[in-house]
Order: C-alpha cells, then sequence, then structure tokens
C-alpha cells in the first residue's frame, strides 16, 4: 500500500505542473482578449464621435471672467411696477366748494408792526427823485411834508421870460440827494400809496433845505414858511430869473454817421459779377 501511495504522488507531481501551466496560459490567453476588446475599432469611432459632439475648452477658460461692477444701492426703494398714479375718469371728479375756516383766526391779518419808543424814521435806500421833493424808494412813494412839490413840467416868468423851472429843481434836487440813504417817517410796511412825511439826511431836514434854496414852496400855516419868505425875497431859486447859461460851451455837434458796408462784397456789372467798391477805412 505504501508502495502504492509513493507511486501516486509521483505521479500526481507532473500532472499537477501541467495543471498550472494550463492554467497560466488560459490566464494570458485572457489578458490578450481584454487587451484586444480595448483596442477594439467600434470603441475608438465612439470615442472620435464623442469628441466632436463635445467642443473643447479653451485652455483659458479655468480664468475666471470679470464680473460687471455692482450698481449702487439707491437710497430707497423704488417699486419698478407703480409708475404712475392710475388714471381717472373725467366724468368722475366733482368740484367741491373749499370747506370754512375753523374759526374766526383763520381770517385775520397779520398785526402791524408796533413802532418803538425811540423810532423816529424809515431808511429808504437809493432814493429816486422824480420832481423837486418827492422821493420813490423801496416800495414807498413819499412826498416831504410841510412844502409844496415843484413838478417837473412847471415853468415860472422873471422879467417877461419863461424857463422850466420844475426840471432845473428836479436837477437840483436829485444833486442834493446824491444817492444817500433817506430817513423819513413812514411805517416800516410800506406801501404804493402816496405818503407826506418828515425826511432827512443825516442831521439835515430835507424840506428846510429844499425851500431855503428855493426849489419849492413852503406850505402854509408849515414849519417852513418863514424860510420860504427869506428865498422870495432874495429871489432863489424858482423864484429868481432863467439860469444864465451863456458862459456853458455850446454842444458838440452829432457826429456823422459812419459809412455803410455793402451787403455782398460782390456788383452786378452788365450780366457780369465784379467786385464792389469798398468803404475806405476810418482814419
Amino acid at each position: 500500500m505504501r508502495l502504492l501511495h509513493h507511486a501516486l504522488a509521483v505521479l500526481m507531481v507532473p500532472v499537477m505542473a501541467a495543471m498550472v501551466v494550463a492554467g497560466g496560459r488560459t490566464l494570458k490567453g485572457s489578458e490578450s482578449v481584454v487587451t484586444v476588446d480595448q483596442l477594439d475599432p467600434g470603441a475608438d469611432t465612439i470615442s472620435r464621435q464623442g469628441a466632436e459632439t463635445v467642443p473643447e475648452e479653451p485652455a483659458t477658460s479655468a480664468i475666471a471672467a470679470p464680473q460687471p461692477p455692482k450698481p449702487a444701492p439707491h437710497s430707497r426703494a423704488i417699486d419698478p411696477e407703480i409708475v404712475a398714479p392710475p388714471e381717472q375718469p373725467a366724468e368722475g371728479l366733482e368740484r367741491v366748494e373749499p370747506r370754512e375756516p375753523l374759526s374766526k383766526l383763520a381770517l385775520a391779518v397779520p398785526p402791524k408792526p408796533k413802532m418803538p419808543d425811540d423810532w423816529n424814521g424809515t431808511k429808504l435806500f437809493q432814493p429816486v427823485a422824480p420832481a423837486a421833493g418827492l422821493i420813490e424808494a423801496k416800495g414807498y412813494s413819499v412826498a416831504v411834508s410841510g412844502i409844496d412839490i415843484v413838478r417837473q413840467d412847471e415853468t415860472c416868468s422873471e422879467d417877461g421870460k419863461s424857463w422850466p423851472c420844475g426840471v432845473r429843481a428836479r436837477t437840483a434836487f436829485r444833486a442834493f440827494l446824491r444817492g444817500r440813504a433817506v430817513v423819513c417817517t413812514v411805517p416800516p410796511e410800506g406801501g404804493r400809496d402816496l405818503i407826506a412825511a418828515e425826511c432827512r439826511i443825516g442831521k439835515q431836514d430835507v424840506g428846510q433845505w429844499l425851500v431855503e434854496n428855493g426849489w419849492a414852496r413852503a406850505a402854509k400855516a408849515g414849519p417852513y414858511v418863514e424860510a420860504g419868505d427869506k428865498a422870495r425875497t432874495a429871489k432863489k431859486g424858482i423864484f429868481g430869473s432863467a439860469p444864465n447859461l451863456s458862459g456853458l460851451p455850446a454842444m458838440p455837434a452829432a457826429p456823422s454817421p459812419a459809412p455803410q458796408a455793402p451787403s455782398s462784397i460782390l456788383e452786378e456789372v452788365d450780366g457780369v459779377l465784379k467786385p464792389a467798391d469798398q468803404p475806405a477805412p476810418a482814419q
């Protein structure tokens, strides 16, 4: 039995070796089949079709594109859907009368400013004199009180000669004002109506100056009656004769008009365009 076992063991060795060799060949053949399947032309065609259908990305596709700047947030929320209020039909609107005031205080006018105890006048800047004794400034029209205003169209006669004393008196009064601020006893709120008021420039009484120099007549029972009598006696201003203008230089002659340039530099002569005569340059 032992000999039989040894014989079988010896015979099994080459058999096992043969089986190992055969298994190795089988494994090697399967690897070659797998290799041939990977290199199949059909699979290559499918891979080529996939490459054609999927576009190749550029090399710079990995670089992120710059994002546009975000708009600044609005100061308040705006609803884009609300653009304008809905239109109302014309027949649906009805005009109603305004309601009555809640109380009589709503109808009251503002109170006039109260004059302080030391108030003695309102300053009128840049006064204009339409006539001797008449002042306009800051919406006021003030007639100097205590005098009779000399109208600008008034004429006076002396020694049988008439002369425009109203214009002469206005010119003298304007020269006296010289655009200086005048203080008159008028209310601060102003007004368009003619107001008779006392006026002064600094410490100079405007009415006193006009009467003393004969550029206004003193009103009867006014404060300047005595000054008016002195001016009339001295024949000052409108009580005197026409001013002597003989010593003044004569008015210069009006300059001759400048030559007019032609409307065109060409003129037609016998059907032919020729340069027009140009004016000589001014010397």
